[in-house]
């Protein structure tokens, strides 16, 4: 039975209560703050590659890169100008360096293992560019410790007369007290023309903490960590980590000159 991602148009409307045009935006404004001006960008685990597209779209060469091959097949769509590669994230090798290499909707939960993180790391320290840039969003660590999680794991989306339910997690889908990894339960119910579907899932994820992502980038070396945010905004916009409003975990990485 296929699951969420082996659908990437379903995927695709769960999250599209994101509003990728103004989260790229804020992107190319913490490059900006960062004295770069990207011209070249990579999205790892990009499934649908939204972001990519968004990049594209803005005159960036995107390269969008995900193990999965119906993502892939989505995201090389015609109209979508961007380069798609099906690999794997923590063993890739394109044979090029990126001004910008970005990591969105926690896909960094999925690699399970420290091991995995630093190789991870790695190979995104291993194409960027010299001074380049690595954004990687992921969950607040109160969705997994605290008694009030940032975010909902319900939620309805309509788009062009579709309409879809999704639950991605049930109040009984623990996180492992020893590994660290919860598998997610996930529910989409599809209502469209009067016809309904609905996709099942059981998705694992690795909760990663701050400090864990720390070590892991010393463990890994040629990445340095220059600012970490709660939330996408830039200057008077920013939300710091443990902003009470904050509800993602948003860290800059700078590659070694």
């Amino acid at each position: 039975m296929s699951g969420i991602y082996d659908d990437p148009w379903a995927y695709e409307l769960a999250c599209s209560f994101r509003d990728v045009p103004a989260e790229v935006d804020v992107l190319l404004g913490w490059c900006a703050e960062q004295g770069a001006q990207p011209a070249t960008v990579l999205e790892l685990a990009a499934g649908p590659a939204e972001h990519a597209r968004e990049f594209a779209r803005r005159g960036l060469a995107a390269t969008a890169l995900d193990l999965n091959p119906e993502m892939c097949a989505y995201a090389a769509r015609p109209g979508a100008r961007i380069e798609v590669v099906q690999d794997d994230m923590t063993r890739f090798d394109l044979g090029r360096r990126f001004d910008l290499v970005v990591t969105m909707l926690d896909s960094t939960s999925h690699l399970m293992t420290l091991d995995a993180f630093v190789a991870h790391l790695r190979r995104v320290a291993a194409h960027l560019a010299p001074g380049g840039l690595y954004i990687v969003e992921m969950s607040h660590p109160r969705d997994r410790l605290g008694d009030e999680p940032s975010v909902s794991t319900g939620w309805t989306v309509e788009r062009g007369g579709v309409r879809a339910s999704v639950r991605w997690g049930e109040p009984g889908d623990r996180l492992d007290p020893v590994t660290q990894i919860a598998d997610d339960r996930v529910t989409m119910t599809i209502t469209e023309g009067g016809g309904t579907r609905v996709i099942r899932d059981v998705v694992p994820y690795r909760f990663w903490t701050a400090g864990e992502l720390d070590a892991a980038v010393r463990l890994a070396g040629g990445l340095d960590a220059v600012a970490r945010y709660g939330d996408f905004g830039t200057g008077e916009d920013a939300v710091a980590l443990a902003d009470p409003a904050a509800w993602r975990m948003i860290t800059i990485l700078r590659g070694a000159a």
